[in-house]
């Protein structure tokens, strides 16, 4: 892609950036495809063409799966391989048997594993996706990691790196050391209508700001978000702020005796860029906050 429009979609703030350019090459032999809320296909995927063969980063889910399938046929005539699953949520897994059905390997951290087993059942048995899933079925991983696993062909190098708990338990993201290029899953997202979720059952706040914090610490020249746009060092920094503001405001709140719906009217995040824009997840994520830290 080139420079300037690659440019403009770090600038960009709307979903239009998927209209004009639904997969970018934002660095050679490394592919972005926009995961597009609006068509219901919303998580943002990666894929890295190798000497042999694509890894691919996020599953998204199966009908986004199935085009994400065509536009690699686009970018290389190599299969793909291996499919990384960043954490076990619906909209980066449901996809998973696609995949599986055209020859790949699911690779998550082993957390992750266990937890697709459990709380992804749970999202998938009660069908999370809002779409019909008749024809597909749930794939797991059959390829763990503990801390770290890397790929490499003597051109491309990727570091898959535990992360959690902290989104999740089983959180990892995905390193491409010469590129500088960093996809984090749902650890970071970038952009309104998306807020971070920070309901999960085994979210981990203060682990959660100390890694984005190692993030951070990277320099990343390129973050590729769980959702929204392409983002810089900068963004995560943000985020970073802005879910410790909350954090910070909702631990003192249930110290002084507020009720949730009283945090929920009153804490104001707003003067945080991007993400404060955002009053209904705000809302959403205090509630959810209160009830993790509650619990």
């Amino acid at each position: 892609m080139k420079s300037a429009c690659f440019a403009f979609a770090l600038l960009s703030a709307t979903a239009t950036f998927s209209q004009h350019a639904p997969v970018s090459e934002i660095a050679p032999g490394v592919f972005y495809y926009f995961g597009d809320e609006l068509r219901h296909r919303s998580a943002n995927c990666v894929w890295i063409v190798f000497d042999r063969y694509a890894v691919i980063v996020d599953a998204n889910y199966p009908w986004a799966a199935k085009e994400i399938l065509d536009e690699v046929k686009k970018t290389t005539d190599k299969p793909v391989r291996f499919v990384v699953n960043t954490h076990y949520h619906h909209d980066h897994t449901f996809g998973n048997s696609v995949f599986r059905d055209a020859g790949a390997v699911i690779v998550s951290t082993a957390a992750t594993s266990r937890e697709m087993k459990t709380l992804g059942k749970r999202e998938w048995d009660h069908n999370y996706s809002g779409q019909s899933l008749s024809g597909y079925t749930q794939a797991f991983p059959s390829v763990t990691f503990g801390d770290t696993l890397s790929f490499y062909d003597g051109t491309h190098r990727i570091e898959l790196i535990s992360m959690g708990p902290a989104h999740t338990a089983g959180d990892a993201v995905v390193w491409l050391p010469k590129e500088r290029i960093l996809i984090t899953g749902d650890l970071f997202v970038n952009g309104n209508p998306w807020g971070n979720n920070v309901a999960d059952p085994d979210a981990d706040f203060d682990r959660w700001l100390q890694v984005l914090d190692t993030l951070a610490s990277w320099n990343p020249r390129i973050v590729i978000p769980g959702h929204g746009e392409p983002a810089t060092t900068e963004n995560l920094k943000w985020q970073r702020a802005f879910l410790a503001d909350m954090l910070q405001q909702v631990r003192a709140g249930i110290a002084n005796g507020r009720t949730k719906n009283e945090l929920m009217k009153s804490i104001d995040l707003g003067h945080h860029p991007v993400y404060g824009k955002n009053k209904v997840s705000t809302v959403r994520s205090v509630g959810a906050m209160y009830d993790r830290l509650k619990n």
